[in-house]
């Protein structure tokens, strides 16, 4: 599970490593030629890499592609899935030995843009515009990170964000209400502490999930055009004020005793566990997560996003998260049907057979609604649909390099060992070596 435990530091530098040895220019039987083949005369077949081999997942990808197939007679769709977490190695030995899939799976952000900017990934622009209803199908907010210089180049197969979910027992016994506000929020927190609640469980031993705290606050306290200047690698400064705010408002929490005890050495599952079983008030969690919430407590539950922060210079109107889906690799040598498969994939009908078997949240118009969702996944989606933009995490929307400095120090900051002002020194001079790396 978990998306972007996976998506640490070293995966952005795996994906350097990998993409430069996956994409020489003239695909041959050696390096950099695609894995798709034609076994018999006339017929196709395409290999796809995809993460989700656990027996929940699973099911749903091999049901839909015996239908593409029985659909398709003259295509075989050969599969792989690999774990989350040992995706970054698949992907690193795939493309540096030669035999690359036809599509493989990819998060959003700086992630696909190391594909794009190698020539590693397919321009699907063509193909989206040659079919407005497909493309129109998408919510445009999901197609969004995977374009990259005005052209599309992924094709996203979940939609998901980033929400605080609340015990609603809890909230009642105390006649609280949800927070617009980050003053709202902190008067919250310290309501429930003072009536000896724990406000927030947090599971920070992977640091992801406090950098998924950090990624909404570096976008409401930062400019919108200064925090996309400081993401590009060759730009990057992270000179701004906000981003020293941001991280003093995330230790402000650990400070006022807001979290649980001992959250550097628990897990995200740990943590769960803690608060489905009713041992704090609320969780920031993935939209996908929200499934596993239903399923595991035992009192109702509701949600709301990341407050405003009315001193921020970011846009308020964001929601922390980010789809992630598929890359067709540019040396395949079916390109049509590797397409065809997508648009199968991303169809409305499999869309909504994915959110009510996996109950995952779809990116396709209407797929996600009260009949296929759980009806706070299907609100949950509405409040993403009507936000101005996406706060992309922040782990896998900047360079490999930066991510790492964040990820290693987060845990830092949150045990007192480093402040906000040393940890963003090494932020700017890391990204000064960034700059440097991309000009040459």
């Amino acid at each position: 599970m978990f998306t972007f435990t996976k998506k640490m530091a070293v995966l952005g530098t795996l994906v350097l490593s990998l993409v430069a040895s996956g994409c020489s220019s003239s695909p041959s039987s050696g390096e950099g030629q695609s894995a798709s083949d034609s076994s018999e005369e006339g017929k196709v077949e395409l290999k796809l890499l995809h993460k989700w081999p656990q027996p929940q997942y699973a099911p749903y990808f091999e049901e839909v592609i015996k239908e593409f197939e029985s659909q398709n007679p003259s295509i075989t769709v050969k599969v792989e899935a690999v774990a989350d977490e040992p995706m970054k190695d698949k992907l690193r030995v795939i493309m540096g030995g030669g035999s690359v899939p036809d599509i493989m799976f990819s998060w959003s952000g700086e992630f696909a843009r190391k594909f794009v900017r190698s020539g590693a990934a397919m321009d699907l622009t063509e193909a989206m515009n040659a079919d407005p209803e497909w493309k129109k199908g998408f919510i445009p907010a999901s197609l969004q990170p995977f374009v990259s210089d005005g052209k599309n180049y992924g094709v996203p197969l979940r939609f998901n964000g980033k929400f605080f979910v609340y015990n609603k027992e809890i909230f009642d016994k105390h006649q609280l209400q949800k927070p617009k506000t980050w003053e709202e929020f902190l008067q919250l927190l310290d309501k429930l502490k003072q009536a000896g609640e724990t406000p927030i469980i947090l599971g920070n031993a992977s640091p992801w999930a406090a950098i998924h705290y950090l990624t909404g606050l570096n976008q409401k306290m930062v400019p919108d055009d200064v925090r996309a200047k400081d993401y590009n690698p060759g730009t990057g400064e992270f000179t701004d004020p906000g981003y020293i705010k941001a991280l003093q408002y995330l230790k402000d929490l650990k400070d006022k005793g807001y979290f649980n005890d001992n959250i550097n050495s628990s897990s995200h599952d740990m943590a769960t566990q803690m608060f489905f079983a009713g041992k704090g008030a609320m969780m920031y969690v993935e939209l996908e997560e929200f499934q596993e919430a239903q399923k595991n407590m035992q009192v109702p539950f509701d949600f709301f996003p990341m407050p405003a922060i009315p001193e921020g210079k970011g846009n308020q109107n964001y929601i922390t998260g980010a789809p992630d889906g598929f890359i067709v690799s540019s040396k395949t040598q079916h390109p049509k049907e590797a397409i065809a498969f997508l648009k199968f994939l991303t169809s409305k009908q499999n869309a909504e057979k994915l959110v009510k078997q996996i109950g995952w949240p779809s990116p396709i118009v209407g797929a996600t609604n009260p009949d296929t969702a759980l009806k706070q996944v299907a609100e949950a989606v509405e409040m993403m649909k009507s936000a101005e933009g996406m706060a992309e995490w922040l782990d896998t929307d900047v360079h490999a390099k930066i991510a790492d400095t964040y990820l290693s120090n987060i845990q830092l900051l949150l045990d007192g060992t480093k402040s906000p002002e040393e940890i963003m020194q090494e932020v700017q001079g890391v990204a000064q070596e960034v700059n440097q790396e991309v000009k040459q």
